[in-house]
């Protein structure tokens, strides 16, 4: 999907060479996950739902080399790039071209919890603003550095190619009951959703 001068996959990554437990982690070596399962079985991996609606969860270092050739994991400046191209060019919920509030239009129609805060990803108001910009941004969840799976529905994190520091990477987080993107550093061991921008 073309947003902007950028390409953006439609879809979470679902690369997966192998596969580990939520209990199986690192900040160096590369590990993949699938929200819910607890096994080594790539076939049997693969089969679930949660495989086949939200893609793979990453740590830092799988998600540096998981893109297809042709494609890479986004920087910071990337995803920030995107943000700003959307926020300038109308798809903010109320309209406004300043401030962050594109979550709507980038939150796919339906996986999302229900929020009743305005113009939050969860709410049903604006209806013309969801997805808007194609970006089909799915609530996968994420594997957390203590070794548990949480909040399928609630949120959809994805890496950034960027370090914050030797154990913190950047990622974007969408947030059911929030209307903006918003952006933190966190654990390289902990399991997020990618998403591949064109060379």
């Amino acid at each position: 999907k073309t947003i902007g001068t950028q390409v953006w996959m439609t879809e979470n990554l679902a690369y997966l060479p192998s596969v580990v437990g939520p209990g199986t982690g690192s900040n160096s070596t590369a590990y993949y996950y699938v929200y819910g399962y607890d096994g080594t079985s790539v076939a049997t991996a693969k089969a679930t739902t949660n495989y086949q609606t939200y893609g793979v969860l990453y740590n830092w270092p799988a998600a540096l080399t998981a893109c297809p050739s042709g494609w890479h994991l986004p920087s910071d400046a990337e995803w920030t790039q995107l943000e700003e191209y959307l926020i300038a060019n109308g798809y903010n919920y109320d309209g406004t071209t300043t401030g962050n509030q594109i979550a709507k239009s980038m939150a796919n129609y339906s996986g999302w919890n229900t929020s009743s805060t305005v113009g939050a990803v969860g709410n049903t108001d604006y209806p013309e603003y969801r997805n808007k910009s194609g970006f089909t941004a799915l609530p996968g969840g994420y594997r957390y550095s203590n070794g548990t799976f949480y909040y399928s529905g609630n949120y959809g994190r994805w890496w950034s190619s960027s370090q914050a520091n030797s154990s913190y990477a950047w990622y974007r987080s969408l947030y059911y009951i929030n209307s903006g993107v918003y952006r933190g550093d966190t654990n390289k061991g902990n399991g997020f959703s990618v998403r591949c921008v064109r060379d």
